[in-house]
């Protein structure tokens, strides 16, 4: 006599942790909204060519500066060579650096856009990233298009640049600036995480500034913050909802809806 039947083979990646409830969710169901979770609303790390998919009309972008790559400055060592660092990391996340920038549409709305990794040695500012938010900050004062920058980064300054990663930060200011004065409007979208070099520079100096949903954004960690001051932080500190409270932010835009915000905002505030 059978008292027990054999279980069969669950297949695997049909369910999924969410980072921030813990529940087990089911793959398709968080696939089917836009990467959110629908236990709790929290929105999961997406690649930036996956955020041009669901921003941008379809086949409407062209990518620029393609080839550019970063040098070895400092010839600096940890674990491998940085040669060998960048190497692994653009064979795990099919990129050539953090940052891609380029043309698109929003609803018909040209658009400049760029758009930080963090699958990319944490999505961190060196040279390249740089380099890439100027060209396309400046391309946008050019054509007189709006600019639309969407950032991930929890790496800062590049340290493997030295000096040549943390000018960076006043490099792109410097560049955002420039747009704003010429009648450029810019908004940035911060996403989880946009920490370190990149929120103190051009990610925070936006005309329109937009959160997802519990996003971690600020300059260093909580952790590091707490530890420093010897303090305990709120519970949300540093996540998008306590600083829309705090007035660093303008709006708090769920991933389903930021194509029309976006457009929408392009519609009132940009002009020709």
């Amino acid at each position: 006599m059978v008292f027990f039947r054999k279980k069969k083979d669950m297949p695997n990646g049909l369910w999924i942790s969410c980072d921030w409830c813990k529940n087990l969710v089911y793959r398709k169901t968080v696939e089917e909204s836009f990467q959110v979770c629908p236990e709790c609303d929290y929105h999961f790390r997406i690649f930036s060519r996956d955020r041009l998919k669901l921003l941008l009309d379809e086949d409407s972008f062209e990518e620029y500066w393609t080839d550019m790559k970063p040098t070895n400055p400092l010839n600096f060592f940890d674990r491998m060579s940085y040669p060998e660092r960048v190497t692994a990391d653009q064979l795990k996340s099919g990129l050539k650096e953090a940052a891609i920038v380029g043309k698109g549409k929003v609803n018909g709305a040209d658009i400049m856009i760029g758009i930080t990794d963090p699958s990319f040695i944490m999505g961190s500012m060196g040279s390249v990233v740089g380099e890439k938010i100027v060209r396309i900050t400046e391309k946008a004062m050019d054509q007189k298009f709006p600019l639309v920058i969407i950032s991930g980064s929890g790496g800062g300054a590049r340290m493997q640049e030295g000096i040549f990663s943390l000018m960076q930060m006043a490099k792109t200011s410097a560049a955002i600036a420039r747009f704003q004065r010429a009648g450029g409007l810019y908004i940035s979208v911060l996403t989880d995480p946009s920490l370190g070099g990149v929120m103190a520079s051009f990610a925070s100096l936006a005309d329109i500034t937009i959160a997802e949903p519990k996003a971690l954004i600020g300059f260093a960690g909580p952790r590091v913050i707490q530890e420093t001051i010897k303090r305990t932080l709120p519970g949300n500190f540093q996540r998008a909802e306590f600083l829309l409270e705090h007035g660093f932010l303008d709006m708090i835009v769920h991933r389903k809806n930021m194509k029309h915000e976006i457009s929408r905002l392009i519609q009132y505030l940009h002009v020709n």
